[in-house]
C-alpha cells in the first residue's frame, strides 16, 4: 500500500528500549478533505527520513500491523500501527511540452502555379 502527500511532520528517533527504535512521520494528503497519516518508521527504516525534510511531496510505501492485548481487567483491546518500509520524493511536475513556434507568415509563398481552368474531382 502507498500515502502520497506533503509532509507535515518529522518526529526526533526515540528509543524506545536498547533494542527497539521507531520515528514518527505525518504525511498529509493532498485530496477535498486532507487527512493527516502518522506512519511509523522502525529500526534500521527511521534512518530513511533524514534525507527529507518538512513541506517535501512524498510516496511512502506502508504495511499494515495490527495487534491483540488484553488488559488486567481482561477486556481485550486492538490495536493498529501504519509502518512505512520505503519513502520516495514526488517529481514535480514537468511544464506541459510546448507546441513549436509557428513559422513567420513571409516563410509561405503563395502558390503560382493555380490554374482556374484546371478540373477538379471535387463535389462542390
Amino acid at each position: 500500500m502507498e500515502v502520497t502527500g506533503k509532509i507535515k511532520v518529522i518526529n526526533a528517533e526515540q528509543q524506545v528500549s536498547a533494542s527497539f527504535r521507531k520515528r514518527e512521520l505525518v504525511v498529509a494528503t493532498e485530496e477535498q478533505y486532507p487527512q493527516f497519516i502518522s506512519i511509523n518508521f522502525v529500526q534500521d527504516k527511521c534512518d530513511l527520513l533524514s534525507a527529507y525534510k518538512v513541506g517535501e511531496g512524498v510516496k511512502v510505501s506502508i504495511n499494515l500491523r495490527g495487534r491483540e492485548w488484553v488488559n488486567p481487567q481482561g477486556e481485550t483491546k486492538y490495536f493498529n500501527d501504519i509502518q512505512g518500509w520505503k519513502i520516495e520524493r514526488l517529481q514535480a511536475e514537468a511544464p506541459a511540452a510546448q507546441m513549436p513556434p509557428m513559422p513567420a507568415a513571409e516563410a509561405f509563398e503563395p502558390a503560382t502555379n493555380f490554374n482556374e481552368e484546371e478540373h477538379d474531382d471535387l463535389p462542390f
